[in-house]
């Protein structure tokens, strides 16, 4: 199937880390690179936590802590996980309302010379309606821009 247009967002970065590591910091060390603030997480000005859990069938769960206790928030759901080469999982932000589509997030680690090549393609914007909240007022290429900034910032 072809991708609509402004459909996806493609980041690629080499790491000077082998594949093994560079798998287990994304999926295992997910809080400490995963941006913070309201935009970003469920938490927002709280503290929180955002763990993957491994394995197919694995959530990406975060622990909100508040004045009035913890919970946690699920916004994906691991559908791919090949350690150390590639895992997949859909991507719904709290924002999202039952009936929006879920994302789709695919990571890949290759090996490249004494380092690794992490590929991420971030899918599934096309069908998110126009005006969406996660689209912060931004249709189309600039989007699609704003979405690839964010996975390498």
């Amino acid at each position: 199937m072809r991708s609509k247009p402004f459909d996806s967002v493609r980041v690629t970065v080499t790491l000077r880390a082998d594949p093994a590591t560079a798998f287990s910091v994304f999926t295992w060390e997910t809080d400490l690179w995963w941006r913070k603030g309201p935009k970003f997480r469920a938490s927002g000005a709280h503290p929180g936590l955002l763990i993957f859990e491994p394995g197919v069938g694995g959530r990406l769960i975060e622990t909100v802590d508040s004045p009035s206790g913890s919970r946690g928030v699920v916004t994906g759901e691991i559908t791919a996980w090949d350690p150390p080469a590639r895992f997949a999982f859909t991507w719904r932000p709290p924002n999202f309302a039952p009936a929006d589509p879920s994302t789709i997030v695919e990571v890949s680690f290759d090996p490249v010379g004494s380092g690794t090549r992490v590929t991420l393609v971030h899918s599934g914007w096309s069908e998110v309606r126009d005006r969406h909240p996660v689209r912060h007022g931004l249709d189309g290429e600039a989007f699609v821009r704003m979405k690839g900034l964010w996975w390498v910032s």
